[in-house]
């Protein structure tokens, strides 16, 4: 009978489970309002902005510098050009309506 547990034992064991069942159920009913909903998502959308926002930065950095990390005139001058040349056809599309 030593491999048989003691009905206290069982008692102690089903009141040991129940407590941490409970303790289960709180954390799962937490987990499950909506605004932890809410704030999961929030962080998640923030940390996606974030990584694109980091990966744009490194990629127009490496667009208008070169190997020795100065500034590309002739980048920079391309794209002052192209941004006025938006504006001049943004201004003549306003001014036909």
């Amino acid at each position: 009978m030593s491999g048989t547990p003691s009905i206290d034992q069982l008692q102690a064991e089903i009141e040991a489970s129940r407590t941490r069942l409970a303790g289960t159920i709180d954390e799962l009913s937490q987990r499950a309002t909506p605004k932890a909903i809410m704030d999961r998502q929030k962080a998640s959308a923030k940390a996606a902005f974030v990584e694109r926002a980091t990966s744009t930065k490194a990629q127009v950095n490496a667009f208008l510098t070169d190997e020795r990390g100065e500034y590309r005139q002739d980048r920079i001058i391309q794209l002052a050009a192209a941004g006025v040349g938006l504006l001049v056809i943004g201004l003549a599309v306003r001014r036909r309506r």
